[in-house]
């Protein structure tokens, strides 16, 4: 697997370039197959790779990192750098410009003598179109943690009642994804009711669910280092007009998206899929954020479904399609699935009930 990669990111490599350095912990996972968080800088070569890790996963890196790629005790980075750039006689060196501190980008220039840092070159954007396409083992890793989300999601049902708190909800389902095969969460839970409903990312609290709130669950899995995200919006006791309109507008916005995904949309165009049919229902103003996000080893990767973004979609790709509609100091909604992208169409893999859930 690791062969592939590295040979797929020299290949999409300017011929200018002859290494790239890879600093982000995800970037470094996808190309090692090693989590080793902030630890760690990877050499990319032409012609050879380079781990340089420090003491503390050393052992771990030598055991599990393949052979295609030598991994080094790392001792003084910069000099051990400039080794290693020097035997491959590296002339042009790239990084990753959108997530290299200034400061680190600067000590580069200031300490590697033997090769020129080309920032014209973003070596992260390259492995980032590598990431967008999932694998079978990345895609049945994101459906394992799909799964284990929809479990959580059933068991959690049995558990919402009224004068319970947001925050104990969200403990509880956070307890019961790790319980059942969770690695972790994707990301922090969102589990809101209420007014706190009209807060796209509104934080879990002591809010205590009353008869007629919404409940905004936003939530994911991790499993073996891949996310899953799902939104469902909930009603307690009962639900008014305003809600049940807004419920179906949201509903309808997420299907008119679903029905046009395949390879060679745009996904600006599924966007203004979604956002129109808010707008015709006169929400526009209360729809904010981007329709959806690429999901896999980060929660939000590229490319996303957004009015500004013009990549065209791929075969391979994981998005999240979650519209939403939030009227301030009253309540949101929000509906979220994944979809993997096919020639053909949309595999959605989301199988949660969509219709609205009155508890």
């Amino acid at each position: 697997m690791n062969n592939i990669r590295l040979t797929d990111l020299i290949s999409n490599l300017p011929q200018k370039i002859d290494s790239c350095l890879i600093f982000d912990n995800a970037n470094k996972r996808y190309l090692t197959g090693l989590n080793t968080d902030d630890a760690g800088t990877l050499i990319i070569g032409r012609n050879s790779s380079f781990f340089i890790i420090d003491s503390r996963y050393i052992e771990v890196a030598k055991r599990c990192i393949s052979s295609d790629i030598e991994v080094v005790l790392q001792q003084n980075l910069f000099e051990q750098i400039n080794e290693i750039f020097s035997m491959q006689n590296t002339r042009s060196y790239c990084i990753e410009t959108q997530t290299t501190s200034v400061f680190l980008c600067e000590k580069l220039k200031k300490t590697i003598k033997s090769s020129s840092l080309d920032l014209s070159v973003d070596a992260g954007e390259i492995v980032s179109k590598l990431r967008a396409i999932k694998s079978f083992d990345e895609l049945e890793n994101i459906k394992t943690a799909q799964k284990i989300t929809e479990k959580a999601f059933d068991y959690i049902l049995g558990k919402i009642k009224e004068e319970i708190s947001e925050k104990e909800l969200a403990l509880e389902l956070e307890f019961y994804m790790r319980s059942n095969g969770a690695t972790a969460t994707a990301f922090e839970i969102i589990f809101i009711g209420g007014k706190n409903t009209s807060m796209p990312h509104g934080v879990p609290g002591k809010y205590r669910l009353k008869k007629g709130d919404l409940i905004t669950i936003d939530f994911g899995a991790d499993y073996n280092g891949y996310k899953s995200d799902m939104t469902r919006t909930l009603a307690l006791g009962s639900v008014n007009d305003e809600q049940k309109t807004v419920y179906k507008t949201v509903l309808a916005a997420q299907n008119a998206a679903l029905e046009i995904i395949k390879e060679g949309v745009l996904c600006s165009d599924v966007d203004k899929r979604a956002r129109d049919v808010i707008k015709t229902a006169g929400y526009g103003d209360f729809f904010g954020h981007a329709l959806g996000h690429s999901v896999g080893l980060e929660i939000h990767e590229a490319p996303n479904f957004s009015p500004k973004c013009n990549e065209i979609l791929k075969e391979g790709m994981v998005l999240t399609v979650e519209p939403g509609i939030y009227l301030p100091e009253k309540f949101g909604v929000r509906i979220e699935d994944m979809v993997y992208v096919t020639k053909n169409g949309a595999e959605n893999l989301t199988k949660s009930d969509k219709t609205l859930i009155i508890l």
